[in-house]
């Protein structure tokens, strides 16, 4: 089995985003930023239930979900070949946004069923929950966390490669073997990093607009620009993961000895 090489993949990704960082950060502020956004300002939290409530809201989060997935695969798209136009990205993210979106569901859903389930039994039983159930959500957490590191090249696999949503999982499964600890460890330090660096950020910059615009309750200047803000920062954070999985795809597929399957052009 190939072994993959985070340091190889990060080097490539700090060229790529040197070289494309103006076409990936078009690709996210259109695709990334603004439907969160949009969503935020349309859909305020409700104070009570911590969440908006109304088909209305899920409708709007489909929509932005399926605008983010075709977004993820855009950036992903830029991050595999060169000389490509931010709209030519788009269109691939588009067209193969369906297949990993299928692929997204196909082993998510089962788990959130399952912890739902779960979940239920546990809340009619808050007193003395079963034993069993809580055993259940916490053997199904783990199993989760080895799937989404075993399937973390899906992205790159649709983006790259002409499957269906089956294959893509597939052929994701064949890459990662034999690097799951690599992969975790990657994913793990990225995510602490990232988790610290939007805290701090967010701390820092909700202090600053409390002092400078002042209130910051939704609907207001300021939360719009806490909101704006936000969504930038989490969008970056995002891009470089989505990088990072497009140069660990392109490795793990020239070691394996195959080709990437990126078209010459965005269609």
């Amino acid at each position: 089995m190939p072994k993959v090489s985070i340091s190889l993949a990060w080097d490539e990704s700090r060229a790529v985003l040197a070289r494309d960082g103006k076409l990936i950060a078009s690709v996210a502020l259109a695709l990334l930023v603004l439907p969160g956004v949009v969503v935020n300002v349309l859909f305020p939290r409700s104070a009570s239930l911590g969440m908006p409530e109304g088909t209305a809201w899920m409708i709007a989060l489909l929509v932005a979900l399926l605008i983010t997935f075709a977004g993820q695969l855009s950036i992903v798209r830029l991050a595999m070949a060169p000389h490509l136009t931010v709209g030519e990205a788009i269109r691939h993210g588009a067209q193969r946004a369906l297949p990993f979106v299928g692929a997204f569901l196909i082993w998510v859903v089962p788990f959130v069923i399952v912890l739902s389930l779960l979940y239920e039994v546990m809340r009619r039983n808050v007193a003395q929950p079963p034993m069993a159930a809580a055993l259940g959500i916490i053997a199904i957490a783990i199993f989760a966390l080895f799937l989404v590191v075993r399937l973390v090249l899906i992205g790159p696999v649709a983006a790259a490669e002409q499957r269906g949503p089956v294959m893509i999982l597939r052929r994701s499964w064949d890459l990662t073997a034999g690097n799951w600890w690599r992969l975790f460890g990657f994913l793990l330090v990225y995510a602490v990093g990232a988790i610290v660096l939007i805290w701090a950020v967010a701390s820092v910059v909700g202090v600053a607009a409390r002092l400078t615009i002042g209130n910051l309750s939704p609907g207001s200047v300021g939360g719009l620009v806490f909101i704006l803000i936000a969504q930038i920062l989490t969008a970056a954070v995002y891009a470089v993961l989505f990088v990072m999985q497009a140069r660990i795809y392109v490795q793990l597929a020239r070691d394996d000895g195959a080709q990437a399957g990126v078209p010459s052009s965005g269609t």
